[in-house]
């Protein structure tokens, strides 16, 4: 056998052989993610640092720059115990409206209330009670978003008298009002119409005894850009 063949083999062999010593290489290979610590961001505690809070976060997300904060491990073990949410959503079950994601937060952070049209009733109006008496949370945001199908529903109701079948009539009966108020108003009537109806349920809930310990706000969500802008 040629001497450079062999001493090939005999190299690998001993390679083969040989117990294996710690390297960048045989070190293990890190989990991709590492959960921070869950009390290096506490949550704001008031209603203006609150909704800042949730601006930032809807930056964050309209930019492409979404963190996913709070979504591991050891924060499901904190969570496990107890919540302290830092603010009450109100918004539509719209599937391209999540909170969570459109104000880039996470676990633990929000508490979402989703009816179609962020239509209220006694269930919500309960849960938005439970969670500012029981988990003092000291903002209320209702959101509402542009080309909401439960707006759409209600124009074409009123617009031609489409029947409204079942159980959607409770979400038409709720929205037409802003509808009617807004209807000649210039520009795009459904948009008008989302504005008022979000601005009222706003409304409705900041004039209620049951949360005057909290902040109610109002905000409108624009699909096309991701931005999230408060109402007057």
């Amino acid at each position: 056998m040629p001497s450079n063949r062999r001493a090939f083999l005999a190299a690998t062999t001993a390679a083969l052989t040989a117990t294996p010593t710690t390297s960048a290489a045989a070190a293990p290979h890190p989990h991709p993610y590492r959960d921070p610590d869950p009390h290096s961001h506490p949550h704001p505690t008031t209603a203006r640092g609150a909704l800042a809070e949730l601006l930032a976060g809807n930056w964050r997300y309209a930019a492409g720059h979404s963190r996913h904060p709070h979504e591991g491990r050891s924060r499901r073990h904190v969570l496990a115990a107890e919540q302290h949410p830092f603010a009450v959503v109100v918004g539509c079950i719209d599937s391209r409206v999540p909170p969570e994601l459109v104000f880039d937060q996470g676990l633990g952070d929000l508490l979402c209330i989703r009816t179609a049209g962020q239509v209220l009733d006694e269930a919500v109006l309960g849960s938005i009670q439970y969670g500012v008496a029981e988990l003092h949370i000291p903002l209320v945001l209702v959101l509402g978003h542009e080309r909401c199908g439960a707006v759409a529903a209600t124009l074409a109701h009123l617009r031609d008298g489409t029947p409204v079948p079942g159980h959607l009539r409770l979400l038409v009966d709720e929205i037409a009002p802003a509808a009617r108020r807004t209807r000649g108003l210039p520009g795009d009537w459904a948009d008008h119409t989302v504005r008022a109806h979000t601005a009222w349920v706003r409304d409705v809930i900041r004039a209620d005894p049951a949360f005057a310990t909290a902040q109610v706000a109002a905000a409108r969500f624009d699909l096309d850009t991701g931005r999230v802008g408060l109402l007057p």
